[in-house]
């Protein structure tokens, strides 16, 4: 079990030209439960289930669990997904010490930018490149689990 600490930010800021990698994603979930969310993610050629708790009362940090599927098998469990899925593409975006991943999503979240950046513990300081927006670290309508509806 891991441990995951993460902070959001909508993007305000053109990006892409200090980008160092780049996936297109599709994601899809078993359980949206507020408890509980369990994942189901193909990024590039390569897939993956995740379990995520929910945060404790006053942290952003919860707990985590990610294991990797073959991608024939990620494509049979789309089948028995919740309704709803999220198509994005994800950008690598180096920033001081910290790497932001900035999630262009299509589809119906078209035009929302959200970047993240996980951190080793909730202090943690961290260079705000010019391009980041408002925080939304913790407001329920910017969890993935919430944009398939």
């Amino acid at each position: 079990m891991a441990i995951e600490t993460e902070r959001k930010f909508l993007v305000k800021g053109e990006f892409r030209h200090l980008t160092v990698k780049e996936t297109n994603i599709f994601q899809a979930y078993l359980s949206v439960d507020p408890e509980r969310t369990v994942r189901l993610r193909i990024a590039g050629e390569k897939a993956f289930l995740t379990i995520k708790g929910k945060a404790a009362e006053g942290t952003i940090s919860r707990k985590e669990w990610e294991t990797e599927l073959p991608v024939d098998d990620a494509r049979q469990i789309k089948d028995i997904c919740l309704p709803g899925k999220i198509i994005k593409t994800r950008y690598l975006v180096p920033s001081g010490n910290h790497v932001f991943e900035v999630d262009v999503f299509h589809d119906k979240n078209e035009g929302l930018v959200i970047a993240e950046i996980e951190l080793a513990w909730e202090g943690e300081s961290f260079e705000k490149p010019g391009w980041l927006g408002e925080e939304v670290t913790g407001i329920p309508g910017y969890y993935n689990a919430n944009l398939i509806k």
